[in-house]
């Protein structure tokens, strides 16, 4: 049996029991989860710099939807920031590169 202590969607302890293999699994405290939401970001972001694929890219916006309803942010209003501040600042559509500043 692999050890992990990572956070992983809901689905998946049904799927390790379905291929009949055994797991532990527990239920985080909302401060382990907030942590372990953030860790799951980042392993996230990494697999994605490693495969270059579009589905690592679903899975970050997974974890991002998760992390606005912990800090009870509805994706509407997270869309309503990021539409603003891209007003403001504008996005990354002109692909500039600042060399100095």
């Amino acid at each position: 049996m692999k050890k992990y202590t990572k956070l992983v969607r809901d689905k998946i302890p049904e799927i390790i029991e379905a291929r009949g293999e055994k797991y532990s699994i527990y239920i985080a405290d909302d401060q382990e989860y907030g942590q372990k939401l953030k860790d799951k970001l980042q392993e996230e972001v990494s697999e994605f710099f490693e495969q270059d694929d579009v589905s690592e890219l679903a899975d970050i916006l997974e974890v991002i939807y998760a992390i606005a309803e912990y800090n009870k942010i509805s994706i509407v209003d997270l869309e309503n920031i990021r539409e603003e501040k891209a007003l403001k600042r504008g996005s990354f559509k002109k692909k500039i590169i600042l060399k100095e500043a």
